[in-house]
């Protein structure tokens, strides 16, 4: 007795048995929906891991909570350079509470204008930088203090000062509020910064002896 042929499953959706290539191409689209999910399991199975290890590192690698507060020693610096610069050094002595953030020598290549440059922060935590240049021209000067006119002249402790103000709107003045720039032989001064005035007098003071030795020259 032969066996019986099962009839074609009705398909549901069709009304009706599946032709053959309606089976191949229902076949083929489950097998690339499978690989579409197999493709999007795999990314974030990955992302876990990554995310994993980067936790691992983040736990393992130690961390300083306390702030950095960077005080470079200016007066080392400055005696260190002196026996290559052919005029006298400032190295202020300052009260306590104060303390240098940097402190570097910029050459005057290419026809620029050779300075010492101070970045002083006050007890109040505000900033004023101190640039001594050599033979400083108008320019060089224009580029420190850009669209600000001398204001005012003060004398602090014998030595005559003139006085900027930056004019820009407070969003746009950056590290310069205020200022101070004298002259003494071939050296050019210049306080600038955002510190009190007060505090710009005291520096003022601490400069005054390496002022008159350079006016002495």
């Amino acid at each position: 007795m032969s066996r019986a042929v099962k009839p074609p499953r009705v398909v549901a959706e069709l009304g009706r048995p599946e032709t053959a290539q309606e089976t191949a191409d229902r076949l083929a689209e489950n097998s690339r929906k499978y690989r579409s999910r197999k493709t999007v399991n795999n990314l974030v199975l990955s992302l876990l891991v990554t995310v994993a290890a980067v936790l691992v590192l983040v736990l393992l690698v130690p961390r300083n909570d306390n702030p950095i507060n960077r005080d470079v020693d200016y007066a080392t610096i400055a005696s260190q350079l002196q026996p290559v610069v052919k005029h006298a050094l400032a190295s202020p002595e300052l009260p306590d509470g104060w303390s240098a953030n940097d402190a570097e020598w910029r050459a005057g290549t290419n026809g620029q204008v050779p300075s010492w440059y101070i970045g002083l922060i006050t007890p109040e935590n505000q900033y004023i930088g101190f640039s001594q240049a050599f033979d400083a021209n108008p320019t060089w000067l224009a580029q420190k203090l850009p669209d600000s006119p001398v204001v005012d002249t003060v004398t602090i402790d014998g030595v005559i000062w003139d006085v900027y103000r930056n004019s820009a709107q407070p969003a746009d003045r950056g590290n310069f509020d205020y200022a101070l720039v004298t002259t003494a032989g071939a050296s050019t001064y210049v306080l600038i910064g955002t510190a009190p005035t007060g505090d710009f007098e005291t520096l003022a003071i601490a400069l005054t002896a390496n002022v008159a030795e350079n006016a002495a020259e």
